[in-house]
């Protein structure tokens, strides 16, 4: 463990919490100190919850640590049952309680509670929030399933949707949609919606949806194992996995492949004349496991991007994430650590970053568009409206995403190009409110971006831009800078970069408008 501004994943206990507050009759005891209760700010203030999570505390102090915390554990447990009359309770310890030892598995299976007690085991200063949420859930499954008869009609259990999730709800209602396209209900899905007697009857489907691998798909292979039900291996993230998923539906049910792709809109713009302006741009993928390779393959298959790097921070997820940079050609980062995500994107200079909240953050610092593709995410990610990234129109949402930070760049290099034009400047006024023309005063500055490039912005204050300096020892005379300035931002960094290789090339020691040409002339060639 380790002190840090931003983290990508908290301790495993969060993750039992994710999956305790997904279901309904389940109730967590967590054996903690005060202040670890911060983690149900989690769910009612950026989730936006309208209820707590499942979980009663112990909050233990520090002065009972001299006393008996075994106690206030057992009384915990007591008390959670009388209060919420659960169906099953989960216990566990936070990292803090892991400390002391105590034992919440062994002291909860010597109480006669009258409901399923079911232990967890997670070793909070090895692993993390997503090793939480699969063996949390692998553990419910293994306590509560049982094994029965299969439902006459074919059925499917979704397995893998938590809280917290980065638009699981609506991937639910995604999924939903394409099995019962193909006349597939679903049995049951877990844990989101499931109560602990839903678990109980997951052995009646024929077969497992597994929607999020960092998830559940310990417990897809348990159930693969012990009630002989295949799981499908394809994530339906993007039209291509969409239609790989569907293929692998129907060759485990041996039903037909029937969907209405009628909703779909993004093949129309990948052949329409717009496209062609965002065909080749680089892009920096960052996230789970699951949604940077999704990411990866609509980047390049399905939008025409290049993906310059990419990489994840769930070490669970690190040899597939490898594999896969291998085919794209690039080396895969796998890190926890956000200033190593940054870094890797500066020396990168990608045109776009596809990555997670701290990621956009990233992105605002370096003047880069970024879109979000995966959690942890904050309250603009957990939209009110139906906002999926599975199935068909989880791939219209994805379009919208990505193409609309790259279309409103081109508005704002428009902007920044006219910011001393008469009409457009600051405090001219909106044009079409019919506002009156206000004369600047001669010398005040357009914009915060005339101010930076002026100098008269102080430093500590002023982002560093895109198209900053690259290293390089060659010098950049004023005119070319100011030229320079004229290129749209998300291809500036290039045209940089290419720049001073030609210039470099050609042994000069400065730039000139006329070797910035010269190098442009070169590179169309």
């Amino acid at each position: 463990m380790k002190l840090t501004l931003w983290t990508y994943e908290g301790p495993p206990h969060v993750g039992a919490m994710r999956v305790a507050t997904g279901m309904k009759g389940l109730h967590y005891v967590l054996h903690a100190p005060q202040g670890d209760t911060y983690a149900d700010l989690l769910f009612t203030m950026i989730e936006r919850r309208d209820h707590r999570p499942p979980v009663t505390y112990t909050t233990f102090q520090a002065r009972d640590l001299g006393g008996d915390t075994a106690t206030l554990f057992k009384t915990a447990c007591q008390d959670a049952v009388a209060r919420f009359a659960p169906e099953a309770l989960i216990v566990g310890a936070s990292c803090t309680a892991e400390l002391i030892q105590d034992d919440p598995a062994g002291l909860a299976e010597s109480m006669d509670l009258g409901i399923p007690v079911i232990p967890l085991e997670l070793p909070s200063y090895q692993r993390k929030e997503g090793f939480g949420t699969d063996e949390t859930f692998l553990q419910i499954v293994r306590h509560l399933a049982k094994p029965t008869g299969r439902t006459a009609h074919i059925t499917a259990n979704l397995i893998g949707p938590t809280a917290l999730g980065f638009r699981h709800r609506d991937d639910i209602v995604e999924i939903t949609r394409l099995l019962a396209d193909m006349g597939i209900a679903v049995n049951v899905c877990a844990p989101m919606g499931a109560r602990p007697a839903d678990i109980a009857r997951m052995g009646a489907a024929h077969f497992n949806v597994l929607m999020y691998p960092e998830h559940a798909e310990s417990a897809a292979r348990w159930l693969e194992t012990n009630f002989k039900q295949p799981y499908t291996k394809s994530v339906p993230i993007g039209v291509g996995a969409t239609h790989d998923f569907l293929a692998e539906v129907a060759q485990i049910t041996g039903l037909p492949v029937a969907s209405d792709t009628s909703r779909l809109r993004l093949p129309w713009w990948t052949r329409s004349v717009d496209s062609t302006y965002l065909t080749g741009k680089r892009v920096f993928i960052f996230g789970d496991g699951t949604h940077v390779a999704a990411a990866a393959r609509i980047a390049r298959d399905e939008m025409g991007f290049e993906v310059a790097g990419l990489g994840c921070f769930n070490r669970e997820m690190a040899r597939p994430i490898r594999a896969l940079a291998k085919d794209y050609g690039v080396e895969a980062l796998i890190t926890d650590d956000y200033l190593e995500v940054e870094a890797a994107i500066a020396a990168l200079h990608p045109e776009m970053i596809l990555g997670t909240q701290m990621e956009r953050h990233i992105g605002k610092r370096l003047g880069i568009p970024c879109a979000v593709i995966s959690a942890p995410v904050h309250v603009q990610d957990f939209p009110a409206r139906y906002s999926p990234q599975m199935g068909w129109e989880g791939a219209n949402v994805i379009f919208d995403t990505w193409v609309h930070p790259l279309v409103m760049g081109l508005e704002e290099h428009l902007l920044h190009m006219f910011r001393d034009d008469f009409e457009f400047h600051d405090e001219a006024g909106a044009s079409h409110h019919g506002g009156q023309h206000i004369a600047r005063p001669v010398g005040a500055e357009a914009a915060p971006a005339a101010a930076i490039d002026a100098g008269s912005m102080p430093a500590e204050i002023a982002p560093p831009p895109q198209d900053a300096p690259t290293g390089s020892n060659v010098i950049w005379l004023s005119d070319a800078e100011n030229e320079l300035r004229k290129i749209p931002f998300f291809v500036r960094g290039k045209a940089r970069r290419n720049t001073e290789k030609f210039a470099q090339g050609k042994g000069l020691t400065s730039i000139s408008v006329e070797t910035l040409y010269e190098a442009k002339a070169h590179y169309a060639r």
